[in-house]
């Protein structure tokens, strides 16, 4: 394959600086969504007693799992020795680095009061996820970054494969961590199960590839580059293996639920009498998430279309805000079991009752302005940096 030759996103368009300013403008409203949460309190939200982790905390994980399944690509390339994938790297470690920072800026301004991040940040239970949690968020700014400087950097270009691996294996252990905060509160039913660890691996794999394939689409669009067939190709056969397995997992997680007796309850209201969760489960994750998806990227019909990829990318990302609306959420709503086991006397507090939850308008502006962070952070990297080659035509020298 002939030698790569990177150039910064240098665009003087309308396309690029009108896009940079509209992702401007919503960053501006989430934090002013979030100052008007933390001076009224969060009785302006939704969240309440019962339902503590809201449609913010949504917005965080979504992006905080992405970003790992984003350093995907990277590693396929200079771990895994994949000569088609190798191009891209330096823009996956910094779509990685951008979807975890727009995540963190969510679940800080969440808290209520940001101040008490410090606290966190000072004081540590190791018998707590959250504790582990605050070392690798750290740490893979730290690694990823490393990773990305080898790859533009000829001087230090020898450690990249070990940074590589490490790399690698600390996004792993991050996700990890982040389906782990479910998987180990044994008092929600609907979290109680420790292959909610894995399933949060593959659902970043999936969610990660596909905001890739957007954004990747959208820098050559904005910089009038040449994307070929071949890789985008590559890129949509491995997106539809990912969203196939998300959906596999899925089905282990349910099932499983379902074999132990003292899930029934749940997993009945999850399936079948949950509401908006229900529907959530069955439209918007495997219709929309999976099916419409699959059929995309696999369809003879599609094959060449580049707006079949951008579209099913697209939906992969709805579906999977779902499914982790559907975890977070109707996980919540689900009334605890404070006895199992037991018959009890019931209390007028909410006791035996699905919680009711409805998000406000504040709080969806908080989240859609933590993706806003994410791009600009991404746009104006690739302004700075030499993360895009100058063009991924197709290589003339392999055999197909």
């Amino acid at each position: 394959m002939k030698k790569m030759h990177y150039r910064e996103l240098w665009c003087s368009s309308p396309r690029y600086w009108g896009g940079l300013s509209l992702l401007g403008f919503i960053i501006l409203i989430g934090l002013g969504a979030a100052f008007y949460m933390e001076h009224s309190g969060h009785y302006v939200t939704g969240m309440s007693n019962q339902i503590v982790w809201g449609l913010p905390h949504v917005f965080a994980i979504f992006l905080i799992v992405a970003a790992s399944g984003a350093l995907n690509v990277a590693s396929i390339g200079s771990v895994f020795g994949g000569p088609m994938y190798k191009p891209l790297g330096p823009f996956s470690s910094l779509l990685a680095i951008g979807l975890l920072a727009g995540g963190l800026m969510v679940l800080v301004l969440d808290l209520g009061r940001a101040d008490r991040l410090i606290v966190a940040m000072t004081s540590y239970n190791f018998k707590s996820i959250f504790t582990w949690n605050i070392f690798l968020y750290s740490g893979f700014f730290v690694i990823v970054g490393a990773y990305l400087w080898t790859m533009l950097d000829r001087k230090v270009e020898r450690f990249k494969r070990p940074v590589g691996f490490a790399a690698f294996f600390w996004r792993l252990a991050l996700t990890t961590g982040t389906g782990s905060i479910f998987g180990f509160l044994v008092a929600r039913e609907a979290y109680d199960a420790a292959v909610l660890a894995p399933m949060f691996i593959i659902m970043s794999f999936s969610y990660g590839l596909a905001f890739f394939i957007l954004t990747l689409i959208s820098a050559f669009w904005w910089s009038g580059r040449t994307l070929g067939d071949v890789r985008l190709a590559k890129l949509k056969n491995l997106l539809g293996v990912f969203v196939g397995s998300v959906m596999y997992f899925a089905l282990v997680y349910y099932l499983t639920n379902l074999y132990i007796t003292q899930h029934h309850g749940v997993e009945r209201f999850i399936l079948l009498e949950g509401g908006i969760y229900t529907i959530m489960l069955w439209v918007g994750q495997i219709l929309v998430g999976g099916v419409i998806p699959l059929f995309l990227l696999y369809s003879p019909a599609f094959a060449t279309s580049r707006t079949a990829v951008s579209t099913a990318s697209l939906l992969v990302l709805i579906g999977g805000f779902f499914q982790l609306y559907v975890i977070v959420i109707g996980g919540q709503a689900y009334p605890m079991s404070l006895f199992p086991g037991k018959e009890v006397i019931q209390s007028a507090f909410f006791d035996g009752v699905v919680a009711s939850y409805v998000p406000s308008l504040p709080e969806a502006l908080l989240g859609f302005g933590g993706i806003a962070v994410s791009m600009t952070l991404v746009a104006v990297g690739a302004r700075m940096l030499l993360v895009l080659p100058e063009t991924l035509e197709d290589p003339t020298d392999e055999c197909p």
